[in-house]
């Protein structure tokens, strides 16, 4: 984005606490702040994609054109939800400006939920909201590895185990500090899948250079249009520095789930997980925790609803 068009602290987006209750006071001051998010350059139609319409009395927009009447909320992850559109921002601002997130059960005390269902649910809905659709590939220089996470194996070394096989990509910048990352539940460890997330998913930029260990598989890059640098692993004295930022990120995702999501993370769903850890790393160099406010929910309107039985069945 422009740096004309990057949202400004206390014009776009509330800055503290203090602000976003004087902000949204009610769900009218809700939806419209959602509306500004959902249509920027003014009302679109849903329905036949006319830009015209009008507010009716309920708070909905009418279509000049074809008639519709649609919600701000319409074909969002707020759809047809009928808690108060203020106990989702507060939601939203809870996730966001805690710099290690929440667990469900964080959640369910922090707003009053009824059940930890609701709260599990609702974080859910928001980490489908957590990947922006257009963002930007890894570019420069990439380290790629594959890590392991999950409960304890006593006597058996991450492949032999029955820990989750994770695809890291982490990119360098110019200094050699660690930019953004990827992060991909893998079919099985080691596997040629660790090629295709990096080349065919929309991870790394063509022409980056790949860093990556000893393994044969990887001299596949080169004929993939990337420049394939590897370092024997069996030969380095310490395996840690063989792929430093990989590890790192391995090391700060394992106490991730642990100090946060008290080792409560399914393996079905763990993909959702891994995007909730992309969004945050990405972010972490933020001072303005209201900006990833503005961003989930900017993303959040852009974003299907996903009912719960859905979310229950992965």
């Amino acid at each position: 984005m422009p740096a004309a068009m990057r949202p400004v602290g206390g014009v776009d987006y509330p800055r503290t606490y203090q602000e976003f209750k004087a902000w949204f006071p009610d769900d009218v001051a809700c939806r419209e702040y959602l509306g500004q998010l959902r249509w920027p350059d003014g009302f679109t139609c849903p329905e036949c994609g006319c830009g015209g319409g009008w507010r009716t009395g309920k708070g909905l927009w009418m279509c000049v054109e074809c008639g519709k009447k649609t919600s701000v909320t319409a074909g969002t992850i707020f759809h047809r939800s009928h808690t108060p559109l203020l106990t989702w921002f507060a939601a939203v601002w809870f996730v966001t400006s805690q710099k290690n997130g929440v667990s469900a059960q964080g959640l369910k005390d922090a707003l009053g939920f009824g059940s930890y269902e609701t709260a599990w649910a609702w974080l859910h809905k928001l980490r489908r909201a957590m990947v922006r659709p257009d963002r930007e590939l890894l570019s420069g220089v990439v380290e790629l590895d594959q890590s392991f996470v999950g409960g304890r194996a006593t006597g058996k070394r991450g492949p032999s185990s029955d820990k989750a096989p994770i695809t890291i990509a982490v990119e360098r910048d110019d200094r050699g500090r660690l930019g953004r990352v990827r992060l991909e539940l893998a079919d099985k460890p080691g596997g040629l899948d660790m090629i295709d997330f990096a080349c065919d998913c929309d991870v790394v930029a063509p022409g980056a250079t790949i860093c990556t260990d000893g393994a044969r598989m990887f001299t596949r890059l080169a004929g993939k249009g990337y420049i394939h640098r590897p370092t024997p692993g069996n030969t380095a004295d310490d395996l840690d520095a063989v792929m430093p930022g990989p590890h790192l990120v391995s090391s700060l995702l394992k106490r991730w789930t642990v100090g946060t999501l008290h080792y409560r993370v399914s393996r079905q769903h763990l993909p959702y997980y891994l995007d909730e850890f992309t969004f945050r790393f990405n972010r972490r160099t933020s001072r303005a925790r209201g900006m990833l406010f503005y961003r989930l929910l900017q993303q959040a309107v852009d974003t299907d609803p996903h009912p719960l039985k859905e979310l229950i069945g992965g």
